[in-house]
């Protein structure tokens, strides 16, 4: 199903089905038509395709007549699919499924557990021999965030709950709603851990981290870069920076990392 916007010729909104029989769920996506290299973007988790950092992502597109592709994980943002289904492979094969609707090279963004996904997608269009990522912008990289940001920090109480209740609840810094952790989401990440070993990319990697960021700490994101060890990867901390990394000068050293890239 496709519903076209005011100015069709540059911008549509779409879904995408992903999954079979009862596991099907509806991709809500954002398109803006234009040249290649394309901006690909990943959000991370509970966030959507309308955050301020897609949206100066999108803005910079049209700018400069490039194609950028968005959209929503399954129980994110106007997705179908529930939330507490979620997992990193649930939501890998979302961000594969939505990259093969693109054409063309791509660089592809992700914000925390976006970034992770990034790595993940980029691993395994390579496995399948495309090697249309032509660069990735990672910002607050949440690379293995369920074993390390995740499962390690629970207290022996949240233990217990994920293993008795299947589920953790933690306050959340943004919404009055709690995070909600399942064990599903926990023990699928184990599937996908890329510590430990070499990361190859392939591409060039630039990472913008908040020296301020809680979430995803600074040393979370210096663990990443020390894997990143065959491929060009510049790193730059804005040392007043939050998680969020969304104020005005925050999105305008995403649109300069992006045109650095181009």
């Amino acid at each position: 199903m496709v519903s076209e916007p005011e100015n069709a010729m540059i911008d549509k909104t779409a879904t995408l089905a992903v999954g079979q029989g009862g596991q099907t769920r509806e991709i809500a996506m954002l398109l803006r038509a234009g040249k290649a290299p394309g901006l690909f973007w990943l959000g991370g988790f509970r966030s959507d395709m309308l955050g301020s950092k897609a949206r100066a992502l999108d803005e910079f597109g049209a700018e400069n007549g490039l194609a950028v592709t968005r959209f929503d994980y399954s129980g994110h943002g106007q997705s179908g699919g529930a939330f507490l289904k979620g997992t990193i492979s649930r939501w890998l094969e979302e961000a594969l499924a939505v990259f093969e609707t693109t054409k063309g090279p791509q660089i592809v963004v992700g914000s925390s557990m976006g970034g992770w996904l990034a790595l993940l997608l980029n691993r395994a269009l390579r496995q399948r021999g495309e090697d249309r990522v032509r660069a990735m912008v990672l910002i607050a990289p949440a690379a293995d965030m369920t074993r390390d940001l995740m499962r390690e920090t629970f207290t022996d109480a949240e233990l217990l709950d994920l293993w008795e209740k299947g589920r953790v609840e933690q306050p959340s810094d943004y919404s009055d709603e709690p995070y909600v952790l399942t064990r599903a989401l926990i023990e699928d990440g184990e599937n996908h851990l890329l510590f430990g070993a070499p990361i190859r990319t392939h591409c060039p990697v630039a990472i913008l981290q908040g020296g301020h960021d809680t979430d995803v700490p600074p040393a979370h994101a210096l663990k990443l870069v020390s894997h990143l060890v065959s491929d060009p990867v510049t790193f730059t901390l804005i040392p007043d920076g939050d998680h969020r990394l969304s104020r005005d000068s925050d999105l305008d050293l995403l649109r300069q990392t992006v045109q650095r890239l181009l």
